[in-house]
């Protein structure tokens, strides 16, 4: 009985310090990149949820391949970073792009690379 007590103990134990340095490491990550961007938390987050809504609509459409653009947002202006097949794609992505609520501007680093 004291052996699997041991044992189970020292299981937790592991796996406890297991767990707390995932989440220390990523709370540090995390801690890095708010603390030396001078944005408020309320406007990086809005940025992110910007990004992420752009990526979505562009994986929805059927025109876009949207695994070819790189979507980066600051402060609700969104730059639009890759290449596509057509002059016609870039319009496209960039319309969807001021489609989504928050965006302020779009800014348009696609290439056409047939």
């Amino acid at each position: 009985m004291n052996k699997s007590l041991a044992i189970f103990a020292f299981l937790s134990v592991f796996l406890i310090n297991g767990c707390t340095a995932v989440l220390v490491g990523g709370a540090g990550a995390g801690g890095y990149a708010a603390g030396t961007d001078e944005r408020p938390l309320g406007v990086i987050s809005e940025d992110i949820s910007i990004t992420a809504s752009v990526k979505t609509t562009f994986i929805k459409d059927d025109q876009i391949d949207a695994f070819d653009i790189n979507v980066d947002t600051y402060r609700s202006v969104v730059t639009l970073h890759g290449h596509v097949k057509t002059s016609a794609q870039i319009t496209r992505a960039v319309r969807l792009a001021n489609t989504i609520s928050g965006v302020k501007k779009v800014i348009s680093k696609l290439v056409v690379i047939k």
